[in-house]
């Protein structure tokens, strides 16, 4: 992750994502750079304008967040009536025998 990093820190500092660059960058940042993996990485980024993915990136709605129990949603003002299932509980005896099934 940290070499994927490396090219959007330099992409915002507006210099060249090249081998040179991202390897200093990383170097930096303490990260022993591996020279496969960088030119894998510039490989895959040959051709792509990082501005633009991610201006389209930013553009994507977050989802709402849940309203939590308890919290009124706006507009509407109704209450919905939480209907409370209740709970088999399964005794000691019913449980030992679904255990002895097991061991026969």
């Amino acid at each position: 992750m940290e070499y994927v990093y490396g090219a959007l820190l330099l992409n915002a500092a507006g210099k060249p994502i090249e081998e040179k660059g991202l390897s200093g960058v990383l170097t930096a940042a303490g990260v022993s750079p591996d020279s496969s993996r960088v030119k894998a990485l510039l490989a895959s980024l040959e051709g792509v304008n990082l501005a633009e993915v991610l201006t389209k990136a930013e553009s994507f709605a977050a989802p709402a967040p849940a309203a939590a129990p308890g919290e009124k949603k706006e507009g509407k003002g109704e209450k919905k009536e939480e209907e409370k299932k209740e709970e088999k509980g399964v005794s000691e005896e019913e449980a030992a025998e679904g255990l002895s099934a097991l061991f026969g």
